[in-house]
């Protein structure tokens, strides 16, 4: 997994972009309009050099107001399918405004993740017993029924009142990210690796494992 998410907070020196999604040192700037509260400062990308808008009331830590995508949530991993980014998006830009109905698109971009892993994407439960059949490591299993259980009470309310619970929704996102990386990238990287090796290598590798 890449190295973890930094969270934007208020007059920090480094942290991972809101727009761009990058570690990266910012530079801030102090904007005086009438020199009294609300305070506003931006906060300057080194990276991708775009700003973030900041409010500060008397005695008050700011507030990022721009951009809109939650600070607390990580952005999605750099090779996530686009159809499932879509969704990750669209939830994180309205995760604190309602966590009910980001919950509600994870689970749908859940399930367009499903057809990226070799299923149909129409029965999660079914899905996931599948893939756990073909090998899934547990750890997989587990975020793959967190999201999908939290995902279906956020569509048809059980035991879980997501209504105002953004810690969760927020942890969803992580999950997501998990996912992709064991099960998309992981296994790419590592089949780009093992091409590299020498032809007789391969076969040999083959002959032990009694493959040829």
């Amino acid at each position: 997994m890449s190295e973890p998410y930094i969270v934007p907070e208020f007059q920090n020196s480094a942290f991972h972009c809101p727009h761009c999604g990058v570690y990266a040192h910012q530079k801030w700037h102090n904007l005086e309009f009438t020199g009294k509260s609300p305070r506003y400062f931006l906060s300057k990308c080194e990276h991708c050099q775009k700003s973030g808008l900041w409010i500060a009331a008397e005695n008050e830590i700011g507030q990022l107001v721009y951009p809109q995508n939650s600070a607390s949530v990580p952005p999605p991993l750099e090779d996530i399918p686009s159809d499932v980014k879509d969704d990750y998006e669209e939830a994180r830009k309205i995760v604190d405004l309602s966590p009910r109905g980001s919950t509600a698109l994870l689970r749908l971009a859940l399930a367009k993740l499903m057809i990226h892993l070799g299923e149909d994407g129409k029965n999660l439960n079914d899905n996931i017993r599948n893939l756990v059949r073909k090998g899934l490591p547990e750890r997989v299993q587990k975020s793959l029924d967190t999201v999908r259980v939290i995902g279906n009470d956020a569509v048809h309310p059980g035991t879980l009142d997501l209504r105002d619970n953004v810690e969760i929704a927020t942890a969803l996102f992580r999950l997501i990210n998990v996912i992709v990386d064991t099960m998309l990238i992981q296994p790419r990287e590592i089949d780009e690796i093992y091409k590299r090796l020498p032809p007789t290598t391969h076969d040999a590798i083959n002959k032990r494992d009694g493959k040829v």
